[in-house]
């Protein structure tokens, strides 16, 4: 069978809305449509505007029948809409101890924004798990749970001794095999379709890639060197440098190409040749420290979850000290795509600790809850005046920094959806914009290279081409 590298290529959108509607006679309008909007499971702002049009269209038709609703011929409606929406994809994306967290969490986080219903199941005795680079994330479920439930895909993500444990899992062995057995979609990026796949035999007559540093172990090197390979019911990708590419491969197969721009373009994704430009920079300055860089990374409930973990893996990878820190009352925080994540400690606790860098990472409504936190204002106030290093990326720049007056006289970037809130628009199109010492970034798909920049900035350029290298990321 051959094989076929994916490339992802931008195609209008055509999300169907998902329409469930309960009405009750005597509610009124706005009762109908806060009800369609509870009872609807919506991923995308266009399903949830379509049902809510949906909604008000039925409410108008029916008033000029009667003031009373007939709540048997909505539903009816209600029901014949769903019949003709796809049904909700099921994945299911297993993690263990030494799982690689940007695999895991871009995976998860990109098919959920597509509206796949992603389930992050444990292999470990319990939920909490302690990712490749010290990243805790708590799973939906025990894998035990899984066995017997129908996935449309199954997502091994890589990771070291991550990969190892998922094939010692006898129970996510025998999901995986029995997928593979019925013909449906499976997928593994990294080290995991060798140590995993390749030894349940599930890679046999199959074309398939991994990591670089697990390629000579690949029986059928044949297509080694392709970023993301397709071949049947089988998609594997690289490392966490192709991860993007890779999950939305997977949204190509489970919902069409034309699916693919509507998760793609709001997370600012670099150019399809895998080139990112360089920095803008302005009024250059020494970020280099005499001791291992101190960095702190606030997050909230609702902070993006793909954004906060490239961040802190790829500063641990470079050998920084990274505090992960909740501005809410536990450590434990529900993330902008649901990602369960467990910080280090509390930002009421660290107020005190000088660090080198403070990073604030975006999403909705994270961005709101760190501008909203006192403690953390008083943070940012102190390495402002202090002349320390600081940063944000996505939606940060605009809501924190910007409103808490962090931004006069320099030059920044954000989210294209918040950028118009910027006061200086001289350099809101760069992807990563540096001026002096704050550092700014636009979204999910440009927080490696944000990121990156940072090791540049706190250690040196070579250093920044040292972690990139494994990663199959293109930093030049």
């Amino acid at each position: 069978m051959a094989a076929m590298a994916i490339s992802v290529l931008p195609i209008v959108s055509g999300l169907l809305p998902c329409l469930v509607l309960r009405v009750i006679e005597g509610q009124s309008r706005r009762d109908i449509c806060n009800l369609s909007s509870a009872l609807c499971p919506v991923s995308e702002s266009l399903q949830f505007e379509r049902s809510q049009a949906w909604c008000r269209t039925k409410v108008k038709e029916s008033s000029r029948r009667s003031r009373r609703v007939d709540a048997r011929v909505v539903m009816a409606q209600a029901n014949s809409a769903m019949e003709k929406s796809p049904a909700k994809k099921q994945v299911l994306v297993p993690v263990a101890n030494g799982t690689e967290e940007m695999e895991a969490v871009i995976v998860i986080d990109v098919l959920r924004r597509a509206g796949a219903a992603v389930t992050v199941a444990s292999v470990e005795e319990g939920k909490l798990v302690n990712a490749s680079r010290g990243v805790n994330l708590l799973a939906d479920c025990l894998i035990s749970e899984c066995e017997g439930v129908e996935y449309d895909l199954v997502v091994l993500p890589g990771g070291m001794p991550g990969a190892e444990r998922f094939r010692d899992s006898q129970v996510l062995k025998r999901i995986t095999v029995k997928q593979s057995q019925e013909k449906r979609m499976f997928a593994a990026i990294c080290a995991a379709p060798v140590v995993a796949l390749q030894s349940w035999g599930l890679l046999a007559g199959l074309n398939a890639t991994c990591h670089p540093g697990f390629a000579v172990k690949l029986e059928d090197k044949s297509s080694v060197g392709g970023r993301v390979v397709r071949d049947g019911a089988l998609t594997t990708s690289r490392a966490p440098g192709t991860a993007f590419e890779f999950a939305l491969a997977l949204i190509e197969q489970l919902y069409g190409p034309e699916s693919v721009p509507a998760v793609a373009d709001p997370m600012v994704l670099p150019s399809h040749d895998g080139i990112v430009s360089a920095a803008l920079k302005f009024n250059d300055e020494d970020w280099t420290t005499s001791s291992i860089p101190r960095v702190l990374v606030p997050v909230a409930n609702g902070s993006e979850e793909m954004e906060v973990v490239i961040i802190v893996d790829i500063l641990r990878r470079a050998g920084a000290e990274v505090v992960v820190a909740s501005v809410e009352s536990e450590t434990t925080i529900k993330a902008s795509r649901n990602v369960q994540l467990v910080a280090d400690t509390l930002v009421s606790e660290i107020v005190q600790t000088k660090f080198d860098l403070v990073v604030l990472p975006g999403g909705m409504p994270g961005a709101t809850r760190l501008q909203e936190s006192e403690e953390l204002s008083k943070i940012l106030n102190q390495q402002v005046e202090s002349g320390r290093c600081y940063g944000a990326i996505c939606a940060a720049p605009a809501v924190v920094l910007e409103a808490n007056g962090l931004l006069n006289g320099k030059k920044a970037t954000s989210h294209p959806a918040f950028s118009s809130i910027l006061k200086d628009q001289s350099a809101v199109e760069g992807r990563v914009v540096i001026d002096g010492r704050l550092i700014t970034s636009r979204g999910p798909g440009t927080a490696m290279e944000f990121t990156l920049n940072i090791v540049e900035k706190l250690f040196s350029r070579s250093k920044a081409q040292e972690v990139a290298e494994p990663m199959v990321f293109n930093y030049v």
